[in-house]
């Protein structure tokens, strides 16, 4: 998918939006909560589109809330429906997840979220077979996605000026897009020192 594609989906979401704004509001968070829990690819695309119409503050906390909702789902769906399939898949990780989890509580998991050490689809698996309560895995995920996700909404907010996709080394996306960068190191610095005052 082109900078071109994405644009005409936009243009056609915002049509929709404007003569439609609390059904499309609505559809797009059960959209992007599905996909997000059937870990299906277009996270990225959803939360440009969200940038593009919603706006920074609203469109971030729409794809946050979106994500996180679909990240517990996948996570209940591994504790009460898949749970020796991931077990076998997961094996060594679920036991290095639980150490940690163990050792650091709800601090490890928040780490993953701001540091993508390992991928998205497999934290909220391995998270569905740990003791590690849903509404706490809801609210930790919740705050560690929110800064990378607005950064990617950040940079929908200006989606209909770009003319390609190689606009995005321009002044003001590269900056959004060094941000992507930045978010994870600031974080590490302040997990780092937490760890060594606790």
């Amino acid at each position: 998918m082109d900078i071109y594609d994405i644009q005409r989906a936009q243009a056609v979401f915002q049509t929709v939006f404007d003569a439609y704004p609390a059904a499309v509001t609505l559809a797009y968070v059960v959209l992007f909560t599905l996909l997000t829990a059937l870990c299906l690819p277009g996270a990225a695309v959803l939360m440009l589109l969200a940038g593009a119409s919603f706006g920074l503050v609203w469109g971030s906390l729409l794809a946050t809330l979106a994500s996180t909702a679909g990240a517990t789902l996948t996570m209940l769906g591994a504790r009460h429906l898949l749970r020796r399939r991931v077990e076998r898949r997961y094996g060594v990780l679920l036991q290095a997840f639980n150490q940690s989890l163990q050792r650091e509580g709800a601090l490890y998991l928040l780490s993953l979220r701001l540091l993508p050490v390992i991928p998205f689809v497999p934290v909220n698996l391995v998270s569905g077979l740990t003791r590690l309560n849903g509404a706490t895995f809801f609210w930790v995920s919740a705050l560690g996605m929110l800064p990378g996700t607005a950064v990617y909404v950040y940079a929908g907010v200006y989606l209909a000026q770009l003319q390609s996709l190689t606009q995005l080394l321009s002044a003001r996306t590269a900056v959004t897009l060094m941000a992507l960068g930045v978010v994870p190191l600031a974080a590490a610095l302040v997990l780092r020192r937490r760890r060594r005052s606790s």
